[in-house]
C-alpha cells in the first residue's frame, strides 16, 4: 500500500502541470518558513549568506502563483456548479482548514510558548485574528485571502455580471491601493492581502481558457520560449534580490516599487509554469506533483511540524550544522504533513482537513488496501 496515494494524484483526470506548479511553490514557501523559524530560534544564519540569498531570490512570485492557479478554475467551476455551490466548496475546502488548523496552531503556541518562537506573539485575540488580521497569526493569511478573494470575485462575476476586463481593472486599483497602504503603514487587516492578490486571481481567470488547453503545453515547453524566459527570470530576480538585501527588507520591492514587483511576479510565474509543463511533458520528478496536490495540507501543518522538528534536531539530537538543519527541517515540513493527511484518510478522519469528503481519493485507497 503506497502511502501518498500516487495512483490517484498522477491520474489523467487532473491537470498535472498545475500540481507541479503548486508543488514548486509550496516547497519554496516551506523553505522561507524554515529559514525564518531558524532565524527566530537564534541560529546564526548570517554565517551562511547563501541561505538568505535563496530565501529572497525565490520570494517574489510564489504567492501570486497560487492565486493565479486558483483563478484559472473559477469560470469552469461557476459554469458547472453555480455561485452557491462554489461558495459552499470554498467554505469546506479553504475556510474550514484555515479555522481548524489555525486554532490548533495558536493553541499549541499558547501552551508551549516557552519552547517555541511565538512567546509574546500570540494571545487569545489571535483566534479572532485568523479572520480579521491573519498576518498576525503567521502563514494563515494566505488561506484567508484566497477564500475571500474567491468569494468577492465570484459574487461580482455571477451576481453583478462584471466582465473580466473590469475585474482586471479593479484588481490593478486594489493592488496599487494595497501598496500605498503598506508604504504609509496604514493597517487595514485582512483587506491588505485581499487587495494585493485580487489582481492575480483575476489574471488566472483571464488566461484560463488558454492555459487549460492542451495546445498550451507545446508553447510552454518550447526552447524558443523557455530560453529567453529563463534569461529574463534570472536577470529580474537578481535585481529584485539585490534591492531587497541592500535595503534590509524582503518586502522593499513589493511595497515600495509595486510596478517592478508586478513584473517580478508575472515573469516568475511564467517561468514556474514553463518548468511545470516541461516536468509534466517528460513525466519527471513526479514527487513534486504529489507535493503540489498536498499543498494545502502542507501549508496548514508545516509551522507546527517544523517547530517540533527543530526542537528535536537541536535539543535532543544535538545537530547544530545550519545547512544540515535547514535541509532536515525543510524535509520534515514537506513530508510529515503529507503523511499525516494520508494517515487521516486511512483512518476515515478526512474531516481534519476538509468538510468535503474526498470520495474519489478514498475509493482509490480502499481499492489498494
Amino acid at each position: 500500500m503506497k502511502l501518498f496515494n500516487s495512483q490517484y494524484i498522477l491520474s489523467d483526470k487532473r491537470h498535472g502541470w498545475i500540481d507541479y506548479d503548486r508543488g514548486i511553490s509550496i516547497i519554496l514557501v516551506t523553505y522561507r518558513h524554515c529559514y525564518e523559524s531558524m532565524e527566530k530560534a537564534g541560529l546564526n544564519m548570517h554565517d551562511h549568506p547563501w541561505l538568505e540569498y535563496i530565501n529572497v531570490f525565490f520570494f517574489g512570485f510564489r504567492m501570486p502563483l497560487f492565486f493565479i492557479a486558483s483563478g484559472m478554475f473559477i469560470s469552469g467551476s461557476m459554469k458547472k456548479r453555480g455561485l452557491n455551490p462554489y461558495i459552499d466548496n470554498r467554505i469546506r475546502t479553504i475556510l474550514y482548514p484555515l479555522m481548524v488548523w489555525g486554532i490548533i496552531q495558536i493553541s499549541l503556541q499558547l501552551l508551549f510558548a516557552d519552547y517555541t518562537n511565538s512567546k509574546g506573539e500570540v494571545d487569545f485575540h489571535s483566534y479572532l485574528y485568523l479572520i480579521t488580521f491573519p498576518r498576525a497569526t503567521g502563514q494563515f493569511w494566505y488561506l484567508n485571502a484566497l477564500f475571500f478573494v474567491g468569494i468577492i470575485y465570484a459574487v461580482l462575476k455571477s451576481v453583478f455580471k462584471v466582465p473580466i476586463k473590469f475585474q482586471l481593472m479593479l484588481g490593478l486599483l486594489l493592488y496599487f491601493t494595497s501598496s500605498y497602504f503598506s508604504t504609509h503603514d496604514i493597517q487595514i487587516g485582512a483587506l491588505n492581502d485581499i487587495f494585493k492578490y485580487y489582481l492575480f486571481f483575476a489574471i488566472g481567470d483571464a488566461i484560463s481558457g488558454y492555459m487549460l488547453s492542451e495546445k498550451t503545453a507545446t508553447l510552454f515547453t518550447s526552447r524558443k520560449l523557455i530560453i529567453p524566459l529563463l534569461i529574463s527570470f534570472i536577470f529580474i530576480q537578481l535585481i529584485f534580490t539585490n534591492l531587497n538585501l541592500t535595503n534590509g527588507n524582503n518586502y522593499h520591492v513589493e511595497n515600495d516599487i509595486p510596478i517592478f514587483f508586478l513584473l517580478v511576479a508575472i515573469v516568475g510565474c511564467a517561468m514556474s509554469i514553463a518548468l511545470s509543463f516541461t516536468l509534466k511533458k517528460y513525466n519527471k520528478l513526479k514527487f513534486i506533483r504529489v507535493v503540489g496536490y498536498n499543498s494545502v495540507h502542507i501549508y496548514c501543518l508545516q509551522i507546527i511540524v517544523m517547530s517540533v522538528s527543530r526542537l528535536v534536531f537541536i535539543k535532543f539530537l544535538g545537530i547544530t550544522n545550519v545547512p544540515l538543519l535547514a535541509l532536515l527541517i525543510l524535509s520534515m515540513g514537506v513530508l510529515v504533513p503529507m503523511i499525516i493527511y494520508n494517515v487521516s484518510l486511512r483512518l476515515n478522519m478526512w474531516w481534519m482537513f476538509t468538510l468535503k469528503k474526498p470520495t474519489e481519493e478514498l475509493d482509490h485507497i480502499n481499492m489498494r488496501s
